[in-house]
Formats: structure tokens, C-alpha cells, sequence
């Protein structure tokens, strides 16, 4: 877990702002005991998170692909070839929605919008050293064919049904 108490506040935040802007149907299935913390999220987005990422074409057409999640710092990164179809689309309309469910009783869903970001900056190098833990040194040797983006979470829903209820 690399979130700093100011990242759980500010995750935590949105995670109530979100609940408390949700529809009926929304906060029949989300009851509060079927909610997860900031810290409880931190916990469990930890290492690659296969997500579906949500991206829409020039004509309104949804696009989803499974893209490597990343969550660092009480927020959702990921990567893909600067060429590809979602970043295509990023680049025109950078709204995205991201949902991260390994199992039918965990759901994470975010969306915002993606921010593409030049990772071999300075101010990103705990980022880089968070992905050189989980993908190894030869990471580095990645960055020349890839991009990344960061996604800025306008509502964040979390759903956790305990298996053992």
C-alpha cells in the first residue's frame, strides 16, 4: 500500500461523495455494510489489477479492454502503446469509466477522466519504482514503447459482499 493519509482522506471523501450521489437502485445493491473503506480499497488494489477500461469512439460508440490497473497513491494508472485505440480516443475525449471485479463479491468501479502522463518525469518516480516492484527491472526497457495514463475519479463505487454471510 503506497497511500499517504492525505490519499486515504482525499479517496475516502470521494468514496462518501459518490455513495451519497448515487441512484435508488445503486443503494439497493450498495447497502453501507456492502461498502469498502479508502483503506479497505488501498488494501485490495494492490499489484496488477486486470480492469475493463471504458473508452467511447468519435462517434459515441463504448469501447472496453482489459488494460493492467495500476492503483498507486488513491488513484487508478494504467499503460497501453501511445498508438492504441483507447489512447486514440483518450486524446480526443479523455471521460473514461474503469471497473476492477475479480470475483462476484468484490466490485471497484471508477469514473473520471484519464490524464496521459509522461512517466519518466521526476515527479513520477515513485510510480516507476512501485512498477519495477511489480514488473521487475526490464520494465524500464518498456517505457519507450508505451504510455501511461492516470485516471482523476469523479465517482468511485466499491461493492463487497462477504462470502462467509
Amino acid at each position: 500500500m503506497h497511500e499517504s493519509e492525505r490519499d486515504l482522506t482525499a479517496l475516502q471523501s470521494l468514496l462518501d461523495d459518490s455513495y451519497a450521489a448515487a441512484g435508488r437502485h445503486l443503494l439497493s445493491v450498495i447497502t453501507p455494510e456492502r461498502r469498502l473503506t479508502a483503506e479497505q480499497v488501498a488494501k485490495e488494489l494492490t499489484g496488477v489489477c486486470i480492469v475493463g477500461l471504458a473508452t467511447t469512439s468519435r462517434d459515441g460508440r463504448p469501447f472496453v479492454a482489459p488494460v493492467d490497473g495500476l492503483f498507486y497513491r488513491g488513484q487508478f494508472w494504467f499503460g497501453s502503446a501511445p498508438n492504441s485505440l483507447r489512447f486514440v480516443h483518450i486524446r480526443r475525449d479523455p471521460h473514461v469509466s474503469v471497473s476492477y471485479v475479480p470475483a462476484e463479491e468484490l466490485g471497484i468501479t471508477v469514473h473520471g477522466t484519464a490524464e496521459i502522463l509522461d512517466v519518466t518525469a521526476e515527479e513520477f518516480t515513485g510510480f516507476r519504482d512501485y512498477c519495477m516492484d511489480i514488473y521487475g527491472e526490464d520494465w524500464i526497457s518498456w517505457l519507450d514503447s508505451a504510455a501511461y495514463a492516470r485516471i482523476h475519479a469523479e465517482r468511485m463505487f466499491t461493492f463487497y459482499l462477504d462470502p462467509r454471510a
